[in-house]
């Protein structure tokens, strides 16, 4: 029996519209946080659902604080740390994921992503954090949107106030306030640099403060912060 020509119309093009109003909608929320703050995304919503599973009065630690209000040293420590040519590639450093991509052969596991800050956002701004090449193929279409949209500048501005510092502790003023009891203006090069180097792995080391590695790292990165390029 022969499917008729409007179903089979139907069928194969409302998979393909949805997908392109999905992208109409990233795209106009994207160019609505150039003047505006998100209030949360995707990945502190994801969280808080968790978190709340165990607790349903759980909060997450989260204050917004314009980008001024936030230490140079931080600043400074997750650019030397997570992406050091931010202010130079247009979203994805194709560079850093073919060396991330050797090492993680080399290694037989992955032990490295690649991914650039505004990569970062885009996952956390919209999707969940699920793998797969879907996921990371609208990583990149979000990436590319955010690039055109903002500038370097907010674009760190959104990464320092929603990015994960511990366990439902989100943003520089949280994690500040979490981590060393100052607020994300007051944090001195050593607290920014350890700060920086528990991004990869934040609930990890919110548990484990004492981590030689974690010691070890941020004193490399406490030296390369001064060569750090800042939007």
């Amino acid at each position: 029996m022969r499917l008729p020509r409007k179903l089979l119309f139907w069928i194969i093009a409302a998979p393909i519209l949805l997908v392109l109003l999905a992208q109409l909608y990233f795209f106009l929320q994207i160019g609505w946080w150039v003047y505006f703050n998100p209030g949360s995304t995707a990945f502190m919503r994801q969280q808080q659902n968790i978190l709340q599973e165990k607790n349903p009065n759980f909060k997450l630690k989260h204050k917004w604080v314009p980008y001024a209000q936030i230490s140079r040293n931080l600043k400074r420590a997750i650019i030397a740390s997570e992406d050091a040519n931010f202010s130079e590639h247009e979203g994805v450093d194709w560079d850093a994921l073919q060396k991330a991509y050797e090492k993680n052969i080399k290694k037989g596991k992955v032990v490295a992503g690649g991914s650039t800050i505004t990569q970062q956002l885009a996952k956390n701004l919209f999707l969940s954090g699920e793998r797969s090449y879907l996921r990371k193929a609208q990583e990149f279409v979000i990436t590319y949107m955010l690039e055109f949209w903002m500038s370097k500048e907010r674009i760190f501005e959104i990464y320092l106030n929603v990015v994960e510092w511990g366990e439902g502790v989100f943003g520089a003023e949280a994690a500040a306030r979490h981590y060393f009891g100052t607020s994300a203006a007051n944090l001195t090069a050593s607290q920014a640099a350890r700060l920086a180097v528990m991004l990869p792995n934040p609930r990890f080391y919110d548990k484990h403060r004492n981590s030689g590695y974690l010691t070890r790292r941020a004193g490399l990165i406490l030296r390369r912060m001064g060569s750090a390029e800042l939007p």
